[in-house]
């Protein structure tokens, strides 16, 4: 991609003069249920043995447990505690690596991805069994076929694990969780492209038919349904019988749209996101957060005139879906993408804007001065922004001086810093933007 530097330098001297605010640390106060990290293995223990489901596990079973290509809290212990469980009970997990077509749709990518999140055969004691094959088990209610990964459908037992949340593109009953692991994670490739044909508008519609169709046809045992507090810390942990899935499930995702983070401010003239990624959200930032919802079929999230997205997260490797959705980005940001990794993810959710090219300037400063610059009605000796480090971990967040007095008076929000310029190299980078935030603390 070309970036004159004959055209850099005059997008610079427009640039030059627009004021960039100094900053405070603010803290946002949230509610923190929580289940402490020793004591997760004897929760997921005593889930498991329920009667129901503990009697539908028996020795020499070949079980496939699904995991996906968010990053879930405690991963690794909660997918190692539930292969031991299985083979305590004489049964042989193995792990299916269940995200459709990320990892480019290629098998050895998405294994690729569990590596990164720490996931091996070494670290949770079972193999990882990568195929984008699939196999014909059956219909849906209104008569089309569906298709899960063949090494699944060809196991004993499926034990469907996944985080259940609210879904970045649509409002259902029926979001991120368990349904769609089956409709579009275990489905792999060709079910997620069968389940997104149609569109958002009936996306969250046809997650629950073809989750259906996969859960009466298929040989599933149980979901185990994980809710992450603001935190990122796991606060449920549901096994649910394959029959009681249908019921539990949106019980589990109202409790954990209750324990959704936001920008308490509402609203800014620009947002700053440091980095984006699918370890953070499918769409790289969660728009319930930050408010860049890629269809009209859901809202919330903080309101802002444009958004600046400055990287991508190592996790991410390369994936850098979701940077359409800002209004400018770096050209460091715009090397990271790796476009074979986005467009398959793009063309199989039929929706390209995610994928889009942003304003691309040379540097952290520039990125955030441009927004500045082309907000509309504004306070420009005061401007109104928000900087994230990404979307999952905002307890503490920057906020620009505007807000300093309004921060003062708020029993949810404590101010943590005095005011501060940012901390800009002499290339216009910022130099606080390592190590990288990857949680919240007290």
């Amino acid at each position: 991609m070309s970036f004159e530097s004959s055209s850099s330098e005059v997008v610079s001297s427009l640039l030059r003069d627009t004021y960039v605010p100094r900053f405070f640390k603010a803290k946002q106060i949230f509610q923190r249920p929580k289940i402490e990290k020793a004591d997760i293995p004897e929760v997921i223990e005593k889930e498991m043995s329920k009667p129901e489901i503990l009697s539908k596990i028996k020795p020499g079973m070949r079980i496939a447990i699904t995991c996906g290509s968010r990053g879930i809290a405690s991963y690794v212990l909660t997918v190692k505690t539930l292969v031991a469980f299985l083979k305590d009970k004489g049964a042989e997990p193995f792990i299916v690596p269940a995200m459709g077509s990320h990892g480019g749709a290629i098998a050895e990518n998405q294994t690729d991805i569990l590596h990164h999140y720490g996931i091996t055969e070494e670290s949770v004691g079972c193999p990882i069994v990568s195929s984008m094959d699939v196999k014909k088990i059956g219909l849906t209610d209104d008569g089309r076929d569906v298709y899960i990964d063949k090494n699944a459908a060809e196991a004993d037992g499926i034990i469907l694990y996944n985080r259940i949340k609210p879904h970045t593109c649509f409002t259902a009953s029926y979001e991120s969780g368990l349904h769609k692991m089956c409709a579009i994670g275990l489905a792999k490739q060709a079910g997620a492209e069968n389940c997104h044909e149609q569109g958002y508008a009936v996306l969250g519609d046809n997650v629950f038919i073809y989750g259906q169709g996969i859960i009466k046809n298929s040989n599933i045992i149980c979901g185990l349904g994980v809710v992450e507090n603001a935190f990122d810390e796991l606060c449920i942990i549901s096994a649910i019988e394959k029959d009681k899935i249908i019921e539990e499930e949106p019980k589990l995702l109202k409790k954990a749209k209750s324990l959704m983070p936001s920008l308490l401010v509402g609203e800014c003239d620009v947002l700053v996101v440091d980095e984006i990624g699918k370890n953070f959200s499918g769409d790289g930032m969660d728009p319930n957060i930050t408010g860049t919802f890629c269809t009209p079929y859901a809202s919330g999230g903080v309101k802002s005139q444009y958004v600046t997205v400055l990287g991508l997260s190592p996790e991410t490797l390369g994936n850098g879906i979701g940077v359409g959705m800002a209004d400018v980005t770096t050209k460091r940001c715009a090397d990271e993408c790796n476009l074979g990794e986005m467009y398959p993810n793009s063309i199989t959710s039929v929706e390209l804007g995610s994928a889009r090219i942003p304003v691309i300037v040379k540097s952290d400063k520039e990125a955030i001065q441009i927004c500045t610059k082309v907000c509309i009605g504004i306070d420009r000796k005061n401007p109104r922004i928000v900087r994230i480090p990404n979307s999952s971990f905002v307890q503490h967040i920057l906020l620009s001086e505007a807000y300093l007095e309004e921060v003062k008076n708020r029993p949810d929000m404590e101010v943590e810093s005095e005011l501060f310029d940012l901390p800009f190299d002499e290339y216009g980078n910022l130099m606080d933007l390592e190590p990288r935030v990857r949680s919240n603390d007290e």
